[in-house]
């Protein structure tokens, strides 16, 4: 009978993940825990509105100035360029294109989602300060479209990320996009977009799907 061997807890984290030690310019010798030194371990929190005219005015605020990270991650975000183009001209919504999560507020799936796009997705999205909204952007992020019985093909994206906006089509025009942010900024203002806080709410529901289909979990469990 072989003996039971302990699995190491780092086993399933990636190689840059793993406590290391590098050496320093002067030969000094750091210790290096990565989980601990770039990622916060706190979980997120409800961040309860604010009352009467304050949120009002705070969510009339949001809705003039929606950050979108660019990052594309399916075939839709071959429509997202011609929205910054002269004819259709989102910027007179307020929507801009940020480089980093950091610095954005919406999230926009575009098209399919394959399982390794999801885990970038996740952190990407979890890094992106709260409040912040996630628009699901043609059909194969309501029921998988085309995809739907693909092995690698994420069908209901809401079983991992809280959608506040679908947009359906395939792929959905510009005018379908520009609609689709007005639409959300509807929500913003009515004080319906509360994914972020429907995530802190439902987070231990949200990861149990997200580990289920993601084999290889080797992120931090919150990625802030």
């Amino acid at each position: 009978m072989s003996e039971k061997k302990d699995i190491p807890e780092d086993m399933f984290l990636a190689p840059e993940n793993r406590k290391h030690t590098v050496t320093g310019p002067d030969g000094e010798v750091i210790h290096v825990d990565p989980l601990n030194d770039y990622f916060c371990q706190d979980l997120p929190k409800v961040e309860a509105p604010y009352k009467g005219v304050l949120e009002k005015f705070l969510n009339w605020a949001r809705a003039e100035s929606l950050w979108v990270l660019a990052y594309g991650t399916g075939c839709g975000s071959i429509e997202l360029p011609p929205l910054f183009s002269p004819r259709f001209d989102a910027y007179r919504f307020g929507v801009m294109m940020r480089p980093t999560p950091r610095q954005s507020g919406v999230l926009i799936i575009s098209g399919y989602l394959a399982v390794k796009t999801l885990k970038r997705a996740i952190r990407s999205y979890e890094q992106m300060q709260n409040p912040k909204y996630v628009i699901a952007l043609g059909s194969c992020t309501i029921n998988g479209g085309m995809y739907f019985d693909s092995y690698n093909t994420i069908n209901r994206l809401d079983h991992y990320l809280p959608v506040d906006v679908y947009i359906a089509g395939c792929m959905p025009r510009p005018e379908a996009i520009l609609a689709g942010f007005n639409k959300l900024k509807e929500r913003i203002k009515s004080g319906n977009a509360e994914g972020a806080n429907h995530y802190a709410e439902n987070l231990e529901w949200y990861k149990a799907n997200q580990k289920k289909i993601i084999k290889d979990w080797n992120m931090p469990t919150y990625n802030w």
